[in-house]
């Protein structure tokens, strides 16, 4: 344990001066560097094959709920501090008083993701990383095989999106398609791996998220958009389905977010 009695120390750049853009290009042109939040999501990481390269947490959990995780990692450093100098360092609180900065690993292609999955999930230019996180999260808990987000997306191991998802971005194959590329050929890849694609958006001619054809199909990949604007438009014409889901009370649409846990819930029965 070592610590903590200058804000200035360099090895605390990463938790204190260097922001989650600076910490994904880190050592480019190899792979970078992200940090992980609370206990629940480090053991999932450490239990994913994630390299942790230091640890920042109250001393208080040092012996308590950190032991167990500190233990499976012997010769990683452990800065530690009260929770007030903490959160001062950091300028958050942190949740379960505890992070861990860890190296990222290289992305799979984007066939290796797909391979053997039968339902998938795109996330297209969604950029709240709460979203991104709440979205794997679901997709993961509903039965989704795998995610792909394109690189316009908020990165899914940014801090609060790994936060928000608990882990669960560790617990399902995933990879990112360059933006370009989805916007060109996305769909015919697609086509190509085996997979009917169906776009989330709200058109007269949309079918039930609960349609028997829809969810007979073999392979699938359920399409979500960005915030606001929702899908591109190339995206819903190239598809082969537009699905929405049926609301009440006058409500037109949901957080992609909420929407994206029914459209889960009702495609993952049907695998």
């Amino acid at each position: 344990m070592i610590q903590i009695t200058d804000f200035n120390d360099p090895q605390l750049d990463v938790y204190s001066r260097l922001s989650e853009v600076q910490l994904l290009r880190y050592r480019e042109p190899k792979c970078g560097i992200f940090i992980a939040e609370s206990p629940k999501v480090i053991e999932r990481a450490l239990d994913a094959g994630y390299e942790p390269l230091s640890f920042l947490m109250e001393e208080r959990h040092v012996q308590t709920q950190g032991k167990e995780l500190l233990a499976r990692c012997p010769q990683v450093p452990v800065y530690a501090a009260e929770a007030s100098v903490l959160k001062q360092l950091t300028g958050f609180a942190l949740t379960r008083g505890m992070l861990c900065a860890m190296n990222r690993k290289e992305l799979p292609a984007m066939a290796d993701v797909c391979n053997g999955a039968r339902r998938i999930v795109v996330l297209e230019n969604v950029v709240n990383p709460t979203n991104v996180g709440a979205i794997v999260r679901s997709a993961a808990a509903l039965g989704m095989d795998a995610i792909l987000f394109t690189s316009a997306c908020s990165d899914p191991l940014y801090r609060r999106a790994v936060r928000v998802s608990m882990g669960t971005i560790f617990q399902i194959p995933w990879t990112v398609i360059d933006a370009e590329v989805w916007q060109t050929q996305g769909i015919d890849l697609l086509h190509e791996f085996g997979y009917r694609t169906a776009a989330m958006a709200l058109k007269e001619d949309s079918v039930d998220i609960d349609d028997p054809q829809l969810l007979a199909q073999e392979r699938l990949a359920v399409i979500l958009g960005t915030e606001g604007d929702g899908l591109l438009s190339q995206t819903i014409e190239k598809s082969d389905y537009t699905v929405c889901i049926p609301m009440k009370h006058g409500v037109d649409s949901l957080n992609v977010a909420a929407a994206s846990a029914v459209a889960f819930w009702a495609i993952g029965r049907s695998k």
